[in-house]
């Protein structure tokens, strides 16, 4: 396991670069304490579970749901397996829509004939690993790119689809009506440290 020493010491040169690249992310930069991790997950099942669980809901509402549904395994660990051989009714006690019961089976399905092989998605690049992700009901572009930011540990994604990143940019730069194509341009400076940049403009907009 790596100590935040450890954290901190492997980011500066990723700091270095953007602080070099954008001043203006830069100054942030300089105003948190705190350093991102992308370290790469251990269990992309789960991960994935757990990204369409939380999916268009609150974060505590989330994590309820969240907690309910890993109390339906042994060791709170969701395999594809298990999901597959749950009764909806366990899953809907749980607090999950059935659209959500749909994706999660969908998901489970997809992982046990093969359609989805998580354990493979590492030795892709980015947009294979999107376009196989979104083979699932219920994962689209937003969910494969917090995949592959924080399970596989991409160095270099700019999640486009996610609102905190586009308002959060727009506030940051003082541009409240740049497009996405506009944003894109401006995070082509913290090429290829994009997720670093990202994790810092959700700081910003979360009043970091």
């Amino acid at each position: 396991m790596r100590t935040k020493a450890t954290v901190i010491d492997a980011m500066e040169p990723v700091l270095a670069h953007l602080r070099a690249r954008d001043p203006v992310l830069g100054a942030f930069i300089a105003t948190v304490k705190d350093r991102p991790s992308f370290e790469r997950g251990r269990d992309p099942f789960g991960s994935l579970c757990m990204a369409i669980v939380y999916q268009q809901l609150a974060g505590k509402a989330a994590a309820a749901i969240h907690g309910r549904f890993l109390d339906l395994f042994p060791r709170r660990q969701p395999t594809p397996q298990r999901l597959a051989a749950l009764h909806w009714r366990s899953l809907r006690a749980a607090g999950l829509s059935k659209q959500k019961r749909g994706y999660l089976k969908d998901l489970a399905a997809k992982c046990l004939d093969g359609t989805l092989r998580l354990r493979e998605l590492s030795a892709l690049r980015d947009e294979e690993v999107i376009a196989e992700l979104t083979k699932v009901k219920g994962i689209g572009r937003w969910t494969a790119e917090m995949f592959l930011m924080f399970n596989l540990g991409r160095p270099d994604i700019l999640p486009l689809d996610d609102l905190g990143i586009v308002n959060g940019m727009r506030a940051l730069y003082g541009k409240p009506n740049a497009t996405k194509a506009e944003l894109e341009a401006l995070a082509d400076a913290w090429r290829p440290y994009r997720s670093t940049g990202c994790w810092y403009v959700w700081q910003f907009k979360d009043g970091r």
